[in-house]
């Protein structure tokens, strides 16, 4: 962070943003729920009804599961905004709809919303930060990678790395706390109470937990209609394409060579949220994720803004950060590589701890 960083304050930001950006517009995020829902439906009811389910069509339904999923990630990313209370202003409207949109995509609506109000309130906190925190090279995971990547070589580790976030990324994470915050250690997303969601809060896990049933219940009995074929081909395969997305996006977001992560001794809630990254996506996933991968500073900084204010937004932001802005403009496949390619952080001193090439 530059002196800069020491001089400018939350208020400040806020203010180079015209206020009427910060209104919400229930009319024209319902468009866009409508607009992500329908389009995926539209896929899923031509593929049902032109795609021949059998072995030959193998790769029609792999492209299917990737362009329809891309799509439904979209769902996923309003269902988010509604847990930031970016929809309405009417708090109980924010959480019908998200929990809506987040259990029929197998999400713990309100248990996600709990752990990523940690995420949002210690980002980059290399302890106590939550999602995607860092290996810190030379601790026992640090000397595992180092020497996975040693034996490996930097392309293969590189690429089961990106295995790892895009296909074992949300589960263990969502049901074992993994790339959690280390002062947190075990935590799950169905218990409670552990060191990430309190008891507290018990009451909303547990409709959160239900909710996940109920949709796996009717997933079985479309099973016993039908075949076990046709749910995998028409949802599981986008579901897993979803979860893809979301953690290829949020590793992006918040792990990078130019990045820092700050300990205890150097954090503060402002350094911390100025040190996302947006990424640049091609122009048809931003449409379809509603912007998210580019507009991701200001989300931290601002995350009850809504999405469709949120392009404009970012132009005034970038006025005022200046430096302070972080922009990846290079092709989003090599920042994918090049991100994944990373052991862990060093420190730098001062409390700065930086990812390192090994």
């Amino acid at each position: 962070m530059s002196k800069k960083e020491l001089e400018i304050t939350l208020g400040q930001i806020r203010k180079a943003i015209p206020q009427h950006l910060f209104q919400k517009n229930e009319l024209r995020f319902l468009i866009s729920v409508i607009q992500a829902i329908s389009c995926t439906l539209l896929l899923t009811y031509i593929a049902y009804n032109y795609i021949p389910l059998n072995w030959f069509a193998l790769p029609i339904w792999i492209g299917y599961a990737f362009i329809t999923g891309t799509v439904a990630t979209g769902i996923w990313v309003l269902g988010h905004e509604c847990s930031h209370f970016a929809f309405s202003d009417t708090k109980w409207l924010n959480d019908a709809l998200g929990f809506l949109l987040h259990q029929a995509l197998l999400v713990p609506y309100f248990s996600l919303q709990h752990s990523h109000s940690v995420h949002h309130a210690k980002t980059n906190h290399l302890t106590q930060g939550e999602a995607h925190t860092p290996v810190i090279i030379g601790s026992k995971m640090g000397k595992l990678y180092q020497k996975m990547k040693d034996i490996l070589g930097e392309e293969c580790f590189t690429f089961i790395q990106i295995f790892n976030i895009a296909v074992l990324g949300w589960p263990l994470y969502f049901l074992v706390g993994v790339s959690g915050g280390s002062a947190r250690g075990f935590t799950s997303h169905l218990i409670v109470p552990n060191k990430l969601l309190p008891k507290k809060i018990l009451h909303k896990v547990a409709v959160s937990n239900i909710g996940i049933c109920l949709v796996i219940y009717q997933l079985y009995k479309w099973y016993l209609a039908t075949s076990f074929a046709e749910v995998m081909a028409l949802y599981i395969g986008p579901y897993l394409v979803v979860n893809m997305w979301l953690t290829i996006i949020t590793s992006l977001q918040h792990n990078d060579l130019n990045i820092p992560h700050y300990d205890e001794t150097a954090w503060t809630w402002l350094k911390g949220n100025l040190c996302t990254i947006d990424r640049n996506y091609p122009l048809w996933i931003n449409a379809l994720h509603f912007e998210t991968g580019t507009t991701h500073v200001l989300h931290h900084l601002f995350p009850e803004l809504p999405h469709h204010n949120a392009r404009e937004a970012n132009i005034y932001l970038k006025q005022i950060l200046g430096d302070l802005y972080y922009k990846d403009t290079k092709n989003f496949w090599i920042s994918l590589y090049q991100t994944a390619s990373l052991v862990g952080v060093e420190h730098q001193g001062n409390g700065v701890w930086k990812f390192v090439k090994t």
